[in-house]
C-alpha cells in the first residue's frame, strides 16, 4: 500500500486544472452554506473543504475523487457543536475539532486493518433511509433561515419554531430565499454545465441584496477571517472523553461510506478502478489535517466529483488544484462573502437536501419488499427523530436478521433427509444408487445438503441427524462451507448417535476446506469409518454392509458387534 497517491503531473494537466476550477466553482458556495450550518461559521466550511480536499487527493486512492464537506458530515457535526458548545461553553469547539482529528485518526486506521472492503457491505435499505433522513434533516433547519429567522440545531425544536417563521417572515430575505430557490431548480442546460446554479444563485442574490436591500436587517455572513487558520490543539475533557470518541468513530464510519460510495461512481464514470484503503487513509489524513486547522469534517462528494470528471479531471492534481483556488479565495477575497445572506445559502441547502432523499427507492421499496419498506422508513424515522447512530446500528441488525432468516430459510430447503428412494423427488439417485439404499428397506437415512451451511441451518441438520437409523449418510459434496455451529452441531450429534450405539455415520463428499474444519472438532474421531468418504455410492455400499453384519452377528449382551466389523469395511481416503 502506497502511501502518497503518486500524481502523474503533466499527464493530463488541462483537464485536471479546469476540472479542478470547475470543482472549486461548484464547493465554494456549497461550503460556506455548509460552514454555516453546522454552526462553526463559513470560513469552517471552506478550511474543511480547502484541506480535505488537497490532502484526500493526496494520499487517496480514487484519482478523481474531490472531497470536501457533505450533507451527511454536516448535519453530524451541528449536533456535534451543538452538544459540545452547550456543556462546555469555552472549551466546546475545540473538542469538536478534536473530534475532527479523532475522525481522520480513525478513517487512517481503517485504511491499514484493510477494513474498506467491509464498510460499504451495509444494506441499501439503511442507506437509502439514512440519506433520506439526512436530508429531511437539512431542509427542517433550513427553512427557517430561508424566511430570514435564525437556524436551529434540532430537528423537533425547528419543526415547533416554523409556524413562527412562516407567520412572521424576513420579507427581504425570504423574497431572496425564494429567488434561490427558482435559480438552483430553473437553471439548466448548457448554461448548467458552464456555470453551475449554486454559484449563479450565489452572485445573483447577493448582488441584489448589496445594491437593493443595503441597509435591511436581512442576516448575512458578515466578514470571514483572511490568511491562513490558526492551528486548533487537541482538547479532551475528562468527563466526556466517551462522547468525543463516539462521535469520532461515528464521523470516520459516516465519511468511509460517503467517500467509498462516491469512488464506486467515480470509477463507473472513468473506467477505473479505486484502491479503498488507500482511499480511506487519504481520507483520514485530509479530516486530521481539517480539525487541526478548524476546519469541518469532509468526505467524497458526488457532485463536486462528477463535475470535476465531466471538466476532464482525471488525476489527484484536480483535486488538488480545487483547494488551492478555495485557498486564494481565502487569503486575498475573503471580504467579499461579507454581504452574502443566509436566506441564499439556506435555499442552496435545501436544494441539496432534496437531491439527497433518495425519492425513487422511497417509491418502490414498498411495492418491492414490505420488509424493507419498514427498515428503510424506520431508518429514516430514527435519523430525524432520535438520532444518527442509532439509526445506523438499529437499521443494520434488523436488515442482518432479516437477512439471515432468508438465507436460513434457503439453507434449511436445501438440507433433505431420505429413507427411501422415492421419499423425496428432489433428490437425485443413480440407478445403483436407488437400488442400495432400496436395499437397506429404511434403516439407511440420506441426508443431503446443499450450499453454505450457517448456524442458522444448525437446529434443522440436528432434527434430521437426531432420527432413527441404522446408518447414516452426510451427503457434503454440493457444500462449499460449514460454519462453526453447523460443524459444532454435526460433532455433537454423530457424538451422540455413538454414545447411543445407534449405528454407523458416513460423511461423504467433503471438500478439503469443509474436512479442515470438521477435523478440528474432532469429527474424524468418531466417524464410524474414521475416513470421509469420497461419493455416495461408496457409502451406501459400506453403509449396507455394516447392517448386514449387524443383522447376523451380535456382541456382548446382545448389540450390535459393529465394531467387529469395522475392519471388514475397505474406503479409500
Amino acid at each position: 500500500m502506497q502511501l502518497i497517491n503518486r500524481v502523474k503531473f503533466g499527464s493530463n494537466l488541462r483537464g485536471d486544472l479546469f476540472g479542478g476550477l470547475t470543482a472549486a466553482i461548484v464547493a465554494l458556495p456549497l461550503a460556506l452554506a455548509f460552514g454555516v450550518a453546522s454552526g462553526a461559521g463559513a470560513i469552517a466550511g471552506l478550511y474543511g473543504a480547502i484541506f480535505t480536499g488537497f490532502f484526500a487527493a493526496l494520499f487517496g486512492g480514487t484519482p478523481s475523487q474531490v472531497s470536501g464537506p457533505t450533507g451527511p458530515m454536516t448535519v453530524v457535526m451541528a449536533t456535534v457543536f451543538a452538544k459540545l458548545i452547550a456543556e462546555n461553553p469555552e472549551s466546546g469547539m475545540a473538542m469538536a475539532f478534536t473530534a475532527v482529528m479523532l475522525s481522520g485518526v480513525f478513517q487512517i486506521l481503517f485504511g491499514l486493518l484493510r477494513l474498506g472492503q467491509f464498510i460499504t457491505l451495509m444494506p441499501y435499505t439503511v442507506i437509502s433511509g439514512f440519506m433520506s433522513g439526512i436530508g429531511i434533516i437539512i431542509i427542517d433547519l433550513q427553512l427557517a433561515p430561508l424566511l430570514g429567522h435564525p437556524a436551529q440545531s434540532d430537528v423537533v425544536v425547528g419543526l415547533q419554531k416554523l409556524p413562527e417563521a412562516l407567520a412572521n417572515p424576513n420579507p427581504a430575505a425570504a423574497g431572496l430565499g425564494i429567488l434561490t430557490l427558482v435559480i438552483v431548480f430553473g437553471w439548466s442546460g448548457r448554461l448548467a454545465r458552464i456555470v453551475p446554479s449554486p454559484l449563479v444563485a450565489l452572485i445573483v442574490c447577493t448582488a441584489i441584496s448589496a445594491l437593493v436591500f443595503p441597509d435591511s436587517t436581512i442576516p448575512r455572513i458578515g466578514e470571514i477571517p483572511q490568511g491562513f487558520p490558526e492551528l486548533q490543539w487537541p482538547q479532551l475533557n475528562l468527563n466526556q472523553v466517551k462522547d468525543i470518541v463516539g462521535y469520532g468513530l461515528m464521523l470516520a464510519t459516516l465519511g468511509a461510506i460517503d467517500s467509498l460510495l462516491t469512488s464506486l461512481v467515480a470509477d463507473n464514470i472513468t473506467r477505473t478502478r479505486h484502491d479503498s484503503e488507500q482511499e480511506l487513509i487519504g481520507q483520514g489524513i485530509g479530516n486530521l489535517m481539517s480539525g487541526l486547522f478548524g476546519g469541518l469534517p469532509g468526505a467524497g462528494a458526488t457532485m463536486r466529483t462528477v463535475i470535476n470528471v465531466q471538466a476532464g479531471g482525471r488525476t489527484a492534481l484536480s483535486g488538488m488544484f480545487h483547494a488551492l483556488v478555495l485557498l486564494c479565495i481565502v487569503l486575498w477575497a475573503g471580504g467579499i462573502t461579507a454581504q452574502i445572506p443566509h436566506a441564499v445559502l439556506a435555499g442552496i441547502l435545501i436544494k441539496v437536501g432534496i437531491k439527497i432523499i433518495d425519492w425513487g427507492f422511497l417509491w418502490r421499496v414498498c411495492q418491492v419488499s414490505m420488509r424493507a419498506a419498514i427498515v428503510t422508513y424506520g431508518v429514516l424515522v430514527l435519523t430525524v427523530f432520535v438520532d444518527l447512530i442509532t439509526a445506523v446500528v438499529v437499521g443494520a441488525f434488523v436488515a442482518n436478521m432479516l437477512t439471515i432468516h432468508r438465507l436460513t430459510s434457503i439453507q434449511v430447503e436445501q438440507i433433505r433427509a431420505i429413507a427411501h428412494p422415492d421419499d423425496d423427488p428432489k433428490v437425485i439417485l443413480t440407478p445403483e444408487e436407488r437400488h442400495l439404499l432400496h436395499q437397506g428397506q429404511g434403516r439407511i437415512v440420506l441426508i443431503q445438503m446443499s450450499g453454505p451451511i450457517s448456524y442458522g441451518a444448525a437446529r434443522t441438520i440436528a432434527y434430521h441427524m437426531g432420527r432413527n437409523y441404522d446408518a447414516l449418510i452426510l451427503d457434503l459434496s454440493d457444500v462449499p462451507l460449514v460454519g462453526v455451529t453447523a460443524s459444532l452441531t454435526i460433532a455433537a450429534e454423530i457424538e451422540a448417535a455413538r454414545r447411543r450405539q445407534q449405528g454407523g455415520i458416513f460423511i461423504v463428499g467433503a471438500s478439503s476446506k469443509v474436512q479442515e474444519r470438521l477435523r478440528r472438532f474432532r469429527v474424524r474421531d468418531v466417524l464410524t469409518t474414521g475416513k470421509f468418504i469420497p461419493d455416495r455410492r461408496t457409502a451406501l455400499t459400506a453403509a449396507l454392509t455394516l447392517i448386514n453384519a449387524a443383522t447376523f452377528s451380535q456382541g456382548p449382551a446382545g448389540q450390535p458387534a459393529v465394531d467387529s466389523f469395522r475392519s471388514q469395511i475397505r474406503v479409500p481416503n
